[in-house]
């Protein structure tokens, strides 16, 4: 239907509104709630039948005309009914209001094909949710979660019903019977403030009534989530739980990254495969799911952050599969033979931490001989221009293209002729990458350098350590004066040997590894220690490292573990180190200069390259 027909629609529906509404106002509700608050039963009782079936039309024309318009609340006249009439009626009232408000779209939609631009304007909400609606069981239930979903209008639900395939049958019941919940509540807020204007009821209880109306309300969300809602395809991620997850992080990222996908190779792939990937940004999960064809992947994430309240009673339910990072891990193991039995697709990211500087880490978790005995087609995929667009190092997001690239197939048929080393070998070579080789951005922004010492903490120039600052678009070090320029491409003015962040952090790495057998740092340091069932306990205590091994002591324990023992140290910048210390992972928060985190995460990836024998590998360099 076009603009012109829709505005004269909308037009005389508000006009209506209106019109009944100043009736229903003046001649029925004043008047009622006037008696009402002299206690004078007889006179309320004269005011309903003396207006007879008009004061009952007014209510169910408001209630069905401004669902047509949607933008008008229904909450207010059903609350205004609670005010007005007895509950019982009130109730029947705005449930009739409802169904032929239902009926009343219905017709504009299937007849005419109307369709509103307020209803647009609440499709989001909807699309949000991501349910799946391929038959008219899913879609009724889908209807009866949006009638308790709060800041969705009953008319949008309407509208979107009604442009399915239910029929009537079910779509005027599903109506009648889902906006009941959410009716009963506005009318008893009504009637309790009625019974304030009556000062039956003090204003706190009124307070308390409305509060436990609205909670009874979330209890009934939640409790209709869980037990219908989220039952069909749970804890796969074909899940409600996983599909509203995704939608969300798309309409997060929209407008911030453009992604060129290239994915031609997965026409050879067959179902269901492992997917492997570098591994530069937080968002990098929703990158590679552009890549997927046929069922969603099953995506492998760090078990911390799917251990986080709430997210922990989720997670498993949207089909993530935790992993203890650099620790063996036999959850992971079921978790991806599970994913795998039951045709999903599944992503890891080798590397088990977001890059530093812009390239890869050594992958230390070798699974070549797991991927050979899954034997699944295996897809890598490399990502270009992600790190950039949200490093570590930096809380805001900046605009970016992302490459999402199928750089390399091999197939199920071919492992067994790839021995596991070989595999490791293959895996660590396709997933390398370096952002600052290509660059395909270039950002427009005032605070380029801002964070970068939380990386870059030592000076290549005079060895200071914590004396790197960056501010506007200039890296400088207190110590010595020495100044680099951020170009918009991320590339370094004023520096022959140091043109990136790649080549600074590397100068970096080749000072502290002269200084390996001789180190021994120290920090105080805040813990908190989580367990394997969500539970957090703080304290603190003092953390040393040396190239022989890593120390916590505390009130509570002491821990010597070999530095030949841990394979990498993940951190976040500017606030924490952690460790799995037997089951439990300890996050180390230094009282002192924070900044310190990496230089501590480098030195293990340092002994490890030391032991491995990459020290002379350029590619890890």
């Amino acid at each position: 239907m076009n603009r012109k027909k829709e505005l004269i629609i909308t037009f005389v529906a508000i006009v209506a509104v209106i019109i009944l509404f100043s009736f229903f106002l003046k001649d029925i509700m004043i008047p009622f709630i006037k008696a009402e608050m002299k206690n004078n039963v007889n006179e309320a009782k004269e005011i309903l039948k003396d207006n007879g079936w008009f004061g009952f039309a007014a209510v169910v024309l408001i209630e069905a005309i401004q669902m047509v318009v949607i933008f008008i609340p229904a909450e207010f006249i059903q609350i205004s009914c609670g005010l007005s009439f007895p509950f019982p009626i009130a109730l029947i009232l705005c449930d009739l209001g409802v169904c032929l408000g239902s009926l009343i779209i219905f017709s504009l939609v299937r007849l005419f094909k109307f369709s509103s631009s307020a209803y647009i304007k609440n499709k989001e909400k909807i699309d949000l949710l991501g349910a799946k609606t391929n038959n008219d069981n899913q879609t009724i239930l889908f209807m009866l979660l949006l009638f308790i979903m709060p800041l969705i209008p009953f008319g949008a639900i309407c509208y979107f019903g009604s442009g399915t395939k239910l029929p009537l049958k079910k779509y005027l019941p599903t109506v009648a019977v889902g906006c009941l919940p959410s009716i009963v509540t506005s009318n008893l807020m009504g009637t309790a403030g009625r019974a304030f204007i009556k000062k039956t009821i003090p204003l706190w209880i009124l307070i308390l009534i409305i509060a436990v109306l609205g909670l009874l309300l979330f209890i009934t969300l939640l409790f209709f989530i869980f037990r219908y809602f989220l039952k069909e395809n749970d804890r796969t991620p074909e899940s409600v739980l996983f599909s509203s997850f995704m939608k969300f992080v798309e309409r997060m990222r929209k407008n911030k990254q453009k992604l060129i996908i290239d994915d031609n190779l997965m026409q050879k792939v067959d179902d269901p495969y492992i997917i492997l990937a570098n591994h530069e940004s937080f968002y990098d999960f929703y990158y590679v799911s552009k890549i997927v064809k046929n069922k969603p992947a099953a995506i492998v994430g760090n078990e911390y952050y799917l251990s986080l309240p709430i997210i922990r009673h989720l997670s498993p339910r949207a089909g993530f599969i935790s992993k203890k990072l650099f620790n063996v891990d036999l959850v992971t193991v079921n978790g991806i033979l599970k994913a795998l039995k039951n045709g999903y697709p599944v992503m890891i990211f080798p590397e088990g931490r977001l890059s530093t500087d812009g390239t890869n880490y050594p992958i230390v978790e070798k699974s070549g001989a797991f991927y050979k005995k899954l034997n699944r087609d295996i897809v890598f995929v490399k990502l270009e221009g992600a790190y950039l667009s949200k490093p570590k190092w930096r809380k805001s997001f900046l605009k970016s293209e992302i490459r999402v690239t199928v750089s390399k197939v091999i197939k199920k048929d071919e492992l067994s002729e790839i021995d596991a080393s070989e595999l490791d070998r293959i895996i660590q070579n396709e997933l390398s990458f370096n952002d600052f080789d290509n660059h395909i951005n270039c950002y427009k922004n005032r605070n380029l350098a801002k964070g970068l010492e939380k990386i870059l903490y030592l000076c290549p120039s005079c060895g200071e350590l914590y004396r790197t600052k960056g501010e506007g678009n200039v890296f400088k070090c207190h110590s010595c004066g020495k100044e680099l320029h951020i170009l918009p491409d991320y590339s370094f003015e004023g520096d022959n040997t140091i043109k990136n962040i790649a080549d600074y952090y590397r100068e970096i790495k080749n000072i502290e590894k002269n200084g390996l057998d001789s180190l021994h740092i120290e920090t105080a340091v805040k813990t908190k220690i989580f367990n394997p069932k969500g539970r957090t306990k703080k304290e603190t205590g003092i953390c040393e490292l040396s190239a022989k091994e890593f120390v916590y002591k505390s009130k509570n324990e002491e821990f010597h573990v070999p530095t030949d023992e841990i394979l990498a140290m993940p951190y976040s910048c500017g606030e924490e180190f952690e460790l799995y210390l037997g089951n439990r992972l300890h996050y180390f928060y230094p009282t002192h200069n924070r900044n310190q985190v990496v230089r501590w995460a480098l030195i293990i990836d340092l002994l490890y390259e030391r032991r491995s024998g990459l020290f002379n590998n350029e590619q890890s360099e």
